[in-house]
């Protein structure tokens, strides 16, 4: 986490957030998805002057219970509001995600995803949204809502839906959720859950600090795609500065009425999977009956998985830890990553004989898993094992990944779901897209990147070895990757850009960046020992010393990643070498890590 100034949470009241995320973990606690009230919008400058005026009525239905708002005066007065932040919409995106620093405090980090830039985000979405479906009027348009364990979450939550309420659509609000649940709400076809809605927006940092929040954004065909995020942060930007005067305010919210509804939508996806093993186990009630499997959700939003997924099917769940949320993850990082964490889970595992563990990222679109004997299955080998599971069921099928029948593609995972799918459409079959950081697609799942459904996946592979007579827990996992041969050295350096520094002149780091890469290029070009990869996708892939390297330009922070796999550490560091040559050419670039691996 980054170093946190002497004035810690400046401009802030950070222990009420935290007092407010600890009342939600206890809440959770009680019941993880018991039907619940959120409060009604308080965003801070831009509140709605009258909560009188917004009707509550409550609902039942068999699979529900909810709230509606409505009607909304979608032409509410603002309280008084000062100058506005002069804030570059653009710098928002990240790829296909939208992520900001939304708590302050952090030195060095300006708050730059404030409620009125939510607002205005939700407002862009809408607009870009009934463009897309050429809405005529004539039906309302819905998107649902859901957020991770954050701490600015619910202060962002109610932002956006003011945005999208006020050009007139329905919200949809599910509180606590997942990624990949977001995304199963454009599909899922049920009105009693108001269900399929036309748009989903998921609110997430991933496991980046508790100071970060964004938008993940998706319609029945998908998350959106790079364009589609520019072009909302376009109409963002055009509706933020129309919120310079009361009567742009006004005129920019709209004057029409929407709803607002909060409906357990996490039970429905949760039982989904449920469905899924016990479908896979030939509809037996509880196949996994007699399994112990501990789960580690690092304060994040996947605790829903133990008591929602595993304890139906039979599974015993004791010593699963870190379920609450708590959006300043005291334990751990949420990331299946990271060493810190993959340890946890590690430990947990073989604290409580568990035959396996499972850990999650915030939003649950990664995963990760260990084995009875402590092995863990993330990053390569996780692509191993999802590969050998999928290949029993489409023997010859093409598995999309960002390393290297294996088809090598560029990180990002959009960018490995896109290309299995452009895949498909060109007659050359492919059943998985899956990346190294644990984001998994499966074309059975609507190529959804769900790091509970790839849980899933290894579930059902436990739950029919079983019912197929197969005894032995998680080692029919094992069995599946045994002697597949692995790099002695697998590691990744990150070489920081100083943006400050004199010799980038006042440029932009990605020209910097681009500049570095081309010069390792040019050095690679002339040394007989390394080979520049013939086809590569981002970045400078070499081949030497019998490893490779991969070094790339982060698509937003001033970062050049460096990843080395080598069959000893001599080798390595002769690959690490090679890199820092070229480097050292280049004084805005910290590359401390590098050197020091290279001592080492």
């Amino acid at each position: 986490m980054a170093a946190i100034s002497g004035k810690v949470f400046q401009n802030i009241n950070v222990s009420q957030c935290y007092q407010q995320s600890r009342q939600f973990s206890n809440q959770y606690r009680r019941d993880c998805f018991a039907p619940f009230n959120l409060p009604a919008f308080d965003g801070g400058k831009v509140a709605w002057t009258s909560i009188s005026s917004m009707q509550l009525r409550t609902f039942s239905t068999p699979q529900i219970n909810f709230i509606i708002r409505g009607p909304v005066p979608c032409n509410a007065a603002p309280s008084t509001i000062s100058s506005l932040d002069n804030i570059d919409f653009q710098k928002l995106q990240n790829g296909s995600d939208i992520r900001g620093v939304a708590v302050a405090g952090v030195e060095g980090e300006p708050v730059n995803l404030t409620e009125l830039v939510a607002e205005a985000i939700g407002a862009g979405f809408s607009a870009w949204l009934l463009e897309k479906k050429k809405a005529d009027g004539s039906q309302r348009l819905r998107v649902s809502i859901g957020h991770d364990s954050r701490i600015s979450a619910k202060k962002l939550q109610d932002a956006i839906s003011q945005g999208i309420a006020g050009a007139g659509l329905d919200v949809i609000q599910y509180g606590l959720a997942s990624t990949p649940a977001m995304f199963n709400s454009t599909l899922t076809e049920d009105e009693a859950l108001f269900c399929p809605v036309d748009g989903s927006i998921m609110i997430t940092a991933s496991h980046l600090p508790f100071n970060r929040n964004g938008f993940k954004f998706f319609t029945n065909v998908g998350g959106l795609g790079k364009a589609d995020i520019k072009e909302i942060l376009g109409r963002a930007a055009e509706f933020y500065r129309n919120l310079n005067s009361t009567d742009g305010l006004k005129n920019s919210r709209g004057k029409g009425s929407a709803t607002i509804k909060q409906v357990d939508y996490m039970s429905v996806y949760a039982s989904d999977l449920v469905k899924a093993v016990r479908k896979a186990a030939g509809n037996k009630e509880k196949p996994l009956e007699g399994f112990h499997i501990v789960v580690d959700a690092g304060n994040g939003a996947g605790g829903f998985f133990a008591a929602k997924v595993l304890e139906p099917l039979g599974a015993i769940t004791s010593g699963s830890q870190f379920l609450e949320p708590d959006g300043l993850f005291p334990n751990h990082i949420p990331n299946p990553e990271d060493k810190t964490a993959m340890r946890a889970i590690t430990e947990a595992g073989l604290h409580n004989k568990a035959d396996l563990g499972i850990i999650f990222d915030t939003d649950v679109d990664r995963s990760a898993a260990v084995d009875s004997t402590g092995r863990e299955f993330n990053r390569n080998r996780l692509i191993a094992l999802m590969s050998a599971i999928v290949l029993e069921e489409h023997p010859g099928t093409t598995i999309v990944t960002d390393r290297g029948k294996h088809h090598r593609f560029k990180r990002g995972y959009k960018n490995v779901i896109d290309e299995a799918i452009r895949l498909n459409s060109i007659g050359e079959e492919s059943h998985l897209a899956i990346e190294t950081s644990g984001h998994g697609a499966l074309k059975e799942n609507h190529w959804l990147d769900d790091g509970a459904y790839l849980m899933v996946k290894i579930l059902n592979k436990l739950a029919s070895a079983r019912a197929s007579g197969l005894g032995g827990g998680s080692q029919v996992l094992t069995n599946l990757v045994e002697g597949l041969q692995e790099p002695a050295v697998a590691v990744e350096l990150r070489l920081k850009i100083n943006q400050n520094h004199p010799d980038l002149q006042g440029g932009p780091f990605r020209d910097y960046g681009e500049a570095v890469l081309k010069h390792v290029e040019n050095l690679v070009a002339s040394d007989p020992k390394l080979m520049k990869a013939p086809v590569n996708y981002e970045g400078v892939r070499v081949s030497g010393f019998g490893g490779w390297f991969l070094l790339r330009l982060s698509l937003h922070d001033p970062v050049l990643p460096l990843n080395i796999e080598a069959p000893s550490n001599d080798d390595a560091i002769k690959l690490g070498l090679a890199v820092l040559s070229a480097a050292k050419e280049f004084p805005a670039l910290d590359t401390s890590a590098l050197n020091k691996f290279v001592q080492v």
